[in-house]
């Protein structure tokens, strides 16, 4: 399979370069400063038309995984109109380009899609998000469905795993908790922890079968941070005393964010090969991954 991955230098993207690799596909990795770790690097600037177009016809792709976006919430909430260049009219051109060359396209989306009223959302539930970058992910979604020809939309959900450049909130957690240093941690917000090589391996049975349509491609426990935070203290046998609770208010992030965007697994348990995982199984490969990559080893 002949792959295009936007993002191929992101958590996700880097991840999913590196499995594919390992798998035997050919991978291009198309990223701003074309600097990547696993496949053949493809300059490509999501604000720049052109470039997009470019980085097609460089990697003449079967299948393109549009992993790359705007993610940080509360950048997108103070910048709308940048977030919407980034995570819907780009989106609208690689879903054109895809259209075009006759590739399926994979988009990556968010459970930020949703309001966060309910949690455990299933793919066929109105989605109405609450801020601006769930808003932009979402519009991502809308031109998906318009342009492309064969698609899927994955939705994720608050993605962990190693990245020597990058540090998710279980990394964060564990270096406070290690150095004995107090962490606040939110108590009342939910969402479904999804360890990113779990998700990756998850994509690319999508990809290579060709799924269609919306499918929910989470972790299979749905958790607040701080079920995260003491999850994690326990496995590694350190003090939950320094984990503080506090509400999501107490925090004064820029945007709001979704009460409980927990997302319904099911047709994904059904359908693949390969199942999201439970957050204790997730949490345990990352801490070995954690500590492997301290060796010099690569994410797993």
């Amino acid at each position: 399979m002949r792959l295009l991955v936007t993002g191929g230098s992101g958590l996700v993207g880097r991840q999913l370069c590196l499995e594919a690799v390992r798998m035997g596909h050919e991978v291009y990795a198309a990223e701003h400063e074309a600097c990547v770790d696993f496949g053949i690097p493809v300059k490509l600037d999501l604000l720049d038309l052109s470039s997009i177009e470019s980085a097609y016809e460089k990697s003449r792709p079967e299948v393109v995984i549009h992993a790359a976006a705007l993610t940080d919430v509360d950048l997108c909430e103070r910048h709308p109109e940048l977030a919407l260049r980034i995570n819907s009219d780009a989106t609208a051109q690689v879903a054109f380009q895809a259209k075009r060359r006759g590739a399926f396209l994979i988009y990556v989306s968010t459970d930020y899609v949703f309001d966060g009223t309910k949690g455990m959302y299933r793919e066929v539930d109105e989605p109405n998000p609450v801020n601006a970058y769930g808003l932009s992910k979402l519009k991502g979604e809308v031109a998906v469905k318009e342009v492309a020809e064969e698609w899927c939309i994955v939705r994720l959900s608050t993605p962990y795993g190693f990245h020597s450049r990058k540090r998710t909130f279980p990394g964060y957690v564990m270096e406070r908790l290690v150095r004995g240093e107090r962490v606040r941690v939110a108590y009342d917000q939910f969402t479904s922890p999804t360890y990113v090589p779990n998700f990756c391996r998850m994509l690319l049975e999508v990809a290579e079968r060709s799924v269609q349509g919306i499918l929910h491609l989470s972790g299979r426990t749905r958790a607040s941070r701080l079920d995260v935070a003491v999850r994690l203290a326990d496995l590694l046998g350190l003090d939950k005393d320094l984990i503080e609770p506090v509400s999501l208010s107490e925090l004064k992030l820029d945007a709001r964010r979704p009460r409980d965007s927990s997302l319904d697994v099911s047709r994904a348990m059904q359908a693949l090969k390969e199942k999201p995982m439970a957050l204790d199984s997730g949490l345990s490969m990352f801490i070995r991954s954690f500590y492997g990559s301290k060796k010099g080893g690569d994410a797993v």
